[in-house]
């Protein structure tokens, strides 16, 4: 050991001492003391601490060698995280040198292969994250691009040995919560595009409202001054930007004086959710009038002679007359119980609901890719398209309503509720609704609080 480490290696405690003898300060005596008189002694006065002799002791410490350690590092492979963001015309030459990116290859790669070269289309103000060697050698480049409008996938250019290789994954969302609260002066789109809480409402949220209270509120005549409502509704966002706006959580629309709400309920297991009043009944509507946009009904559920055998017969469904290749929707939702080819019926799709409700669509031109037997199917889903196959002389869809399997008008159903919830649905449900309604007071302002339908 060299003297300097000698002199710094040494951990010294107490006062300064050059001596190296170590003694000890024995307090047995007391110890004694306490243990024979017990719980019930009373206790000495202790020593003041500066009274007690203070001796320093030092130790010889093995430092670590220094040169060693630096050398070890300096071996070790180096890499560079950097972060920018695209400029106005900004080139991929110009974001690499912005990036530490020294790489005539990795530009290469990010000019010729198709995946890659989707993040030259990235608009300005968007994220490049690249991560290099000590050389400037690129190791891996991340950058987030748009697929659609509210789409988006991160592509990921990596190293693999002397070459390239690029990847796409669904990009990771930051899913937010807005809470906002307008009063109606004007109109309900003048209402949502005024930012009084920093921020407008989205159009996809108003018409959501619209969709969510029509049947309780007519948005053309009903509305008056000093109407108002509250939402709650999902927005997300990527690098600090909302890129998308998703679905209401909660609304309340206070009109003429009373209050309407209404609270998204979504089945943990299934995904299949829908809008409940705060008490837990059901909202949307069991069955859509229509699951397609027909042009006309060309025959009622009524006897009538066939139009291909002549016969005079029951028709135990609905004709809706609409080109072919016109999309059909899933009247409820539930289950595909049948999906194939039927005698009369053509193309057939059968539809298992809740309780023994089903629904029966004949004649389709073709099925809705991947629809299969056993699918899950929510309200408005896409099942297939309208056609003419089977015993039929024009496109049409043939619509059956079956309860216990028994063909039933549809055009005469009213009143039919939608499944309601189970009791550990309702009592999930119940907890989701006491914050929304928590958060409807939070809303509200002091004293405006109105009966609630």
């Amino acid at each position: 050991m060299n003297p300097i480490q000698k002199i710094t290696g040494k951990r010294w405690f107490g006062l300064a001492d050059t001596s190296r003898k170590t003694r000890i300060i024995a307090g047995g005596a007391a110890a004694l003391t306490l243990c024979a008189f017990g719980a019930t002694a009373v206790a000495p006065i202790a020593p003041d601490a500066s009274d007690l002799p203070v001796k320093s002791i030092s130790q010889d410490l093995q430092l670590p060698n220094l040169a060693d350690q630096i050398a070890a590092l300096q071996q070790a492979d180096q890499q560079f995280i950097h972060e920018e963001r695209i400029r106005p015309g900004d080139s991929l030459g110009s974001v690499f040198n912005r990036l530490g990116i020294e790489d005539q290859q990795a530009q290469a790669f990010v000019r010729s292969n198709k995946l890659a070269r989707s993040i030259l289309s990235l608009k300005t103000g968007k994220r490049l994250q690249a991560e290099t060697d000590e050389n400037g050698l690129l190791l891996t480049l991340r950058a987030t691009v748009a697929v659609k409008p509210d789409e988006f996938k991160t592509i990921t250019v990596s190293r693999k040995g002397e070459k390239f290789v690029a990847d796409e994954a669904p990009a990771k969302l930051e899913r937010r919560v807005e809470m906002r609260s307008r009063e109606i002066s004007t109109s309900l789109y003048a209402a949502t595009d005024s930012n009084t809480d920093g921020a407008q409402i989205p159009d996809s949220i108003v018409g959501q409202i619209v969709e969510m209270f029509s049947t309780n509120i007519d948005f053309r005549g009903d509305l008056k001054r000093g109407d108002r409502f509250n939402v709650v509704y999902e927005t997300f966002w990527l690098d600090g930007e909302q890129v998308k706006t998703g679905r209401i959580l909660a609304g309340e629309f206070i009109n003429r004086g009373v209050a309407y709400q209404s609270v998204w309920y979504e089945d943990p297991i299934t995904k299949q959710g829908g809008y409940y009043s705060l008490d837990g009944k059901a909202l949307k509507k069991a069955f859509l009038k229509s699951p397609v946009a027909f042009n006309r009904i060309s025959s009622g559920f009524s006897m009538r002679v066939h139009p291909i055998s002549g016969v005079w017969k029951a028709h135990k469904g609905v004709d809706f007359a609409a080109p072919t290749g016109t999309p059909i929707r899933a009247a409820a939702d539930g289950t595909v119980d049948f999906a194939g080819s039927s005698n009369g019926y053509g193309n057939l799709v059968v539809l298992k609901h809740w309780s023994n409700y089903s629904t029966a669509y004949g004649h389709m031109s073709r099925f809705a890719s991947g629809l299969r037997r056993g699918q899950k199917v929510s309200q408005g889903d896409l099942i297939g398209y309208v056609g003419t196959t089977g015993w039929s002389t024009g496109p049409h869809l043939h619509y059956e309503f079956r309860i216990g399997g028994q063909a039933t008008d549809p055009m005469k159903l009213k009143n039919l509720v939608q499944q309601p919830l189970s009791s550990g649905e309702l009592s999930r449900f119940r907890t989701a609704a006491a914050d929304m309604s928590h958060r409807f007071s939070l809303l509200t302002p002091a004293g405006n609080a109105m009966a609630a339908r």
